[in-house]
């Protein structure tokens, strides 16, 4: 079935500012005219950030102009591979997804030999699929591949077929279709601050065939619309505290924080996919307030405080606290 979707692709020409805001633009991208199996289900909760106007700046090259591939960095939990995704399912792009370790070994990418029915058959990797059909190839975490590995990419990132030896020697063309994405917490130049262990520093000719695109966290008040979107049970006051609570570990997480002595640091962070996770668990635990048990305060630990010490976990319910306080004193003053 979803062979018979894939052989079936289709690009069409879209309007780019009707796909991405609703309003005509005149600018033309490429898409495909129905989703597969492949293509990522539209999110209608999420909320594009700035950086997607570079992403989609790439997306609109045209195949005949051959785009670089796109390497996004930023850190744990900004959105990155969300990004992609969200992008892509608007354009009904097929994603072809793996996710990088220090063992992932370039058949892992292509294609290997399995035992099929009693027999030996060559099955395709993403990178394959997605050079043969048009879609595209999203390899997180580039940054913990051994750059061995990484570097056997480079006749692919320029544009090169991709020779398939298992496969008696098979070669694919890339689709004009195909686009291949990298994401990373890391610029490619390993991590000196000690937050990303295990990161590698990549080979500077692997570098030098991406186009870089940096992620941050969104904007305070592009997250307090999103929990306004996931979480709207919850009263404003405590969504702002929330955001507020946040930034505020995430300085501390960087040691950029006005408290905080030279060197210091927390050992966890505050991505956006922990602060939805803390807004939807505490409305499932809102029945614990009958119990005297704060639900916020509950969740928070589920959510994030378990994985840091006990001194963290307690420095951060005080940090709560003050930061919904500054919340509902800024929401209440006319």
């Amino acid at each position: 079935m979803i062979q018979n979707e894939l052989d079936n692709l289709a690009v069409i020409d879209m309007d780019a500012g009707e796909i991405f805001s609703g309003s005509p633009s005149g600018r033309i991208i490429k898409g495909f005219a129905t989703p597969c199996g492949f293509t990522p289900n539209i999110d209608l909760d999420y909320l594009f950030h700035d950086s997607m106007r570079e992403v989609v700046v790439w997306l609109l090259t045209t195949p005949e102009e051959r785009a670089d591939s796109l390497y996004i960095f930023g850190p744990t939990g900004s959105g990155k591979t969300s990004l992609v995704r969200q992008l892509a399912a608007r354009l009904n792009y097929p994603v072809f997804e793996v996710t990088g370790h220090g063992r992932l070994e370039f058949p892992d990418l292509a294609g290997h030999l399995s035992l099929h029915n009693g027999s030996m058959a060559f099955q395709y990797g993403p990178l394959a699929l997605a050079m043969r059909y048009g879609g595209i190839f999203l390899l997180n975490e580039i940054d913990l591949l051994d750059p061995a590995t990484a570097t056997g990419l480079n006749g692919v990132l320029d544009g090169g077929p991709l020779c398939i030896p298992e496969n008696g020697g098979e070669i694919i063309n890339p689709h004009p279709m195909f686009r291949f994405v990298a994401t990373a917490n890391t610029n490619g130049a390993s991590d000196d601050s000690g937050l990303y262990q295990g990161t590698l520093r990549q080979n500077i000719a692997l570098m030098d065939r991406f186009w870089l695109c940096e992620v941050g966290y969104p904007a305070p008040a592009t997250e307090e619309l999103l929990l306004e979107r996931v979480a709207s049970s919850i009263p404003q006051d405590t969504r702002k505290g929330m955001v507020l609570f946040a930034n505020e570990v995430r300085r501390l997480f960087v040691g950029e924080s006005d408290t905080q002595k030279h060197g210091e640091t927390i050992e966890v962070t505050f991505s956006t996919r922990t602060l939805i996770r803390w807004a939807t668990l505490t409305i499932r635990f809102q029945p614990l307030a009958r119990q005297n048990i704060q639900p916020i305060c509950y969740a928070l630990d589920r959510a994030l405080g378990y994985r840091a010490s006990r001194e963290t976990r307690a420095m951060l319910h005080e940090l709560a606290q003050r930061m919904f306080a500054t919340a509902q004193a800024t929401t209440n003053t006319p």
